[in-house]
């Protein structure tokens, strides 16, 4: 809740039913259930069940509650096994950046960045020493979103396409074939209205321990980062696209985002990181 609210404020009503008391002279406890109605934004609506137990003593001072426990509750047989959520983190910026593209003037055949804040946050004009290169970077923004949004991005038949994104989906639990097609599926979209357009796929960068403070969401998923940027590599031929290995280049020894390339939130790469992503595309021959 308290990431959640960090990015994304709500109101909450809660309504307790199906209650089962019993008292003594000294102690009590009961059982109920609580249904709980989160609204984001005011207009995005998610609901919750609990079967909450809390036992009581009596105490000099009065009546005090001694232990309270939730359990969620089983979702009924039709609901799907797997419940994850693809709410964009920060859906005012998120807004914010996709009317800003539709302000821009609509140029063809440029190079186009795309993705979330490691995209958004770099001064890819400066970096390239190209003043014609556009960034569509949304910091916070998932796979789902840049499919919302890329038809926008198609618009401008890049010449080529430079796509970063992934790390959000992870954080919010989003499985990791469902992250990987979706990923195949921005690829298919585009080269199926701008064929002439060169895809090149950015591997999911991992974090370093500094993380565990500002997103602990992602602490300890550096595991779940290998795992998609493995089938990343390995369907980059079948699906037609230049996979961008820049996780090898910014690693550590422990396998960990490296501390000289990173921010000290433990995510998000500084100027020397920055650097190496350029220095691997031009290495590479993509620019």
């Amino acid at each position: 809740f308290r990431n959640i609210r960090r990015h994304l404020p709500f109101t909450v009503k809660y309504r307790l039913d199906h209650f089962n008391i019993y008292v003594d002279r000294q102690s009590g406890d009961m059982t109920y259930f609580n249904h709980a109605d989160f609204v984001f934004h005011d207009t995005v609506k998610r609901s919750y069940d609990w079967i909450e137990s809390a036992t009581f003593r009596k105490t000099p001072a009065g009546w005090k509650m001694n232990l309270l426990h939730l359990t969620a509750r089983e979702p009924v047989a039709s609901a799907p096994a797997i419940r994850y959520d693809t709410i964009r983190y920060i859906k005012d910026h998120y807004d914010k950046r996709v009317n800003l593209f539709k302000t821009e003037a609509l140029t063809q055949g440029k190079i186009v960045f795309l993705g979330n804040s490691l995209t958004e946050f770099g001064d890819w004009k400066a970096l390239l020493g190209d003043p014609s290169a556009i960034n569509r970077g949304i910091a916070g923004d998932n796979t789902f979103g840049v499919l919302d949004r890329l038809d926008e991005v198609i618009a401008h038949r890049p010449g080529k396409l430079i796509i970063e994104i992934g790390v959000n989906d992870i954080m919010q639990g989003i499985p990791v074939p469902i992250i990987v097609n979706n990923i195949h599926t921005i690829v298919e979209r585009v080269k199926a209205k701008s064929p002439e357009t060169m895809i090149y796929v950015i591997s999911l960068l991992p974090t370093n321990d500094n993380v565990k403070t500002d997103y602990p969401e992602i602490y300890g998923k550096n595991g779940v980062v290998n795992d998609v940027d493995q089938r990343l590599r390995e369907n980059a031929g079948e699906k037609s696209y230049v996979y961008i290995d820049l996780d090898a280049s910014v690693r550590d020894k422990q396998g960990k985002l490296g501390a000289n390339y990173a921010m000290p939130d433990g995510l998000h790469l500084n100027k020397a990181g920055y650097a190496v992503w350029i220095k691997l595309l031009r290495a590479k021959k993509y620019l």
